[in-house]
């Protein structure tokens, strides 16, 4: 298994979504440090550089990043079909649960690496407003951007770390739907537009109050502001998880090939 882990993530350097990510999420936060109308928009003017990742995870949380992540998703099995060569990998010592748990697990990492990529990013690209003491806030706190005093180094880090490492457990799920998809569908296109019709339909279920706080794309919003309790929206994260890629391992073991 741990070959095969090492070969599927040997492959996300080919894809080309991750390459196409890669120069996204290190362009947009460049965008947000240095546009004119962040004041129109957001009512201040950026006096930290731990005020950038925030703007960069808040203006690309509801669309951007789950678009990134489910395209690359997909596109992991993707590869396989494209080049045809999904029936001779299947042919290995391996059984057809392990490699796609496999590709799962790699599907389950990147939007880790994709928020890690972006927060090194936006970091540097704030590196101009420097990183010392600040009145105001991150902007990924309870109290926003406007803070209520001075903000150390060390809380505003704090703040930003447990922001992304949130946003990038709530981006699994959007991952592993894509996969499912794929699985369904054999086409990493469709896989990835399935996955985005389903986080538009959900974004329109918030009309049924009842369902709201259950909702995938309701998670999304978990790093700045959880629906409850940051221990019951882990838990229904990783039962989304767990679902979608159970779901995929069934689906994928009745394929014909």
């Amino acid at each position: 298994m741990t070959a095969l882990l090492a070969m599927e993530f040997g492959k996300l350097g080919r894809l080309v979504s991750v390459r196409f990510a890669l120069v996204v999420l290190a362009l947009f936060p460049i965008l947000w440090a240095y546009a004119p109308g962040v004041f129109d928009v957001y009512g201040f003017f950026i006096v930290s550089g731990f005020q950038v990742p925030a703007l960069s995870l808040l203006s690309s949380m509801a669309f951007l990043l789950p678009l990134l992540v489910a395209i690359t998703a997909a596109e992991l099995l993707g590869l396989e079909i494209q080049h045809g060569t999904l029936p001779t990998v299947l042919l290995r010592p391996v059984t057809r649960s392990q490699w796609l748990l496999a590709k799962v697990l790699v599907a389950a990492t990147v939007p880790f690496l994709a928020l890690a990529w972006f927060l090194i990013t936006s970091l540097a690209a704030g590196a101009f407003f420097g990183f010392g003491e600040f009145v105001g806030g991150t902007g990924l706190g309870r109290d926003g951007l406007i803070g209520v005093g001075v903000m150390t180094p060390g809380a505003a880090l704090g703040e930003v770390l447990r922001a992304y490492a949130t946003a990038a457990y709530a981006l699994v799920p959007v991952a592993l739907l894509a996969v499912l998809f794929a699985v369904l569908f054999m086409n990493a296109a469709a896989g990835a537009l399935a996955t985005l019709a389903s986080l538009i339909v959900m974004e329109l279920l918030v009309v049924v109050p009842a369902l709201t706080p259950y909702l995938l794309t309701t998670q999304l919003s978990a790093y700045v502001t959880p629906t409850a309790g940051l221990g019951w929206v882990v838990a229904l994260i990783a039962f989304y998880c767990a679902g979608f890629a159970a779901a995929a391992v069934i689906v994928f073991e009745r394929k014909d090939f």
